[in-house]
């Protein structure tokens, strides 16, 4: 499938629209809406939003990076839809994110997902991330699992 991946608003429609779907799924996932620990991002503190968009420019997926120090970074709100899962729009969305990182002069990039997602777990370490102690707000959170990658 082609898609171009281009940084987007926080707040725009579609943007809004992905993580709300995002949310919805892992709230059935995990039975509740009570799953994520730590701070949920905002506009304020990514520090790039990125948009996945199909050849008609309908969005597929999105994800951000949220800055941690001053050589690493978080994955947040990684989603694709559910039909355009496995056409290649998640490592799409993954490599832009990484060459966004990259460009920033960050070297490490950390992620955290759920003990209820082993496709986005087997996804992260087929594309070369790593699962790591859990970080931060994930240290001690039985239902969190976290990888992450030394950029290259």
């Amino acid at each position: 499938m082609q898609v171009t991946v281009k940084a987007e608003s926080w707040d725009g429609a579609d943007g809004v629209r992905l993580r709300a779907a995002q949310r919805a799924e892992l709230d059935a996932r995990y039975g509740n809406d009570d799953h994520e620990p730590g701070i949920a991002p905002t506009a304020g503190d990514i520090d790039v939003f990125l948009i996945a968009r199909d050849a008609h420019g309908a969005a597929l997926g999105c994800g951000g990076l949220r800055t941690l120090g001053p050589d690493s970074a978080e994955i947040k709100r990684m989603y694709v839809e559910p039909a355009a899962r496995g056409t290649g729009v998640a490592v799409a969305i993954l490599r832009s994110l990484e060459h966004e990182a990259r460009g920033r002069g960050l070297v490490d990039l950390l992620l955290e997902t759920g003990t209820a997602q082993p496709d986005a777990m087997r996804f992260y370490e087929r594309e070369g991330y790593h699962r790591i102690d859990n970080f931060g707000p994930y240290a001690g959170e039985p239902l969190s699992v976290c990888y992450a990658r030394r950029l290259r």
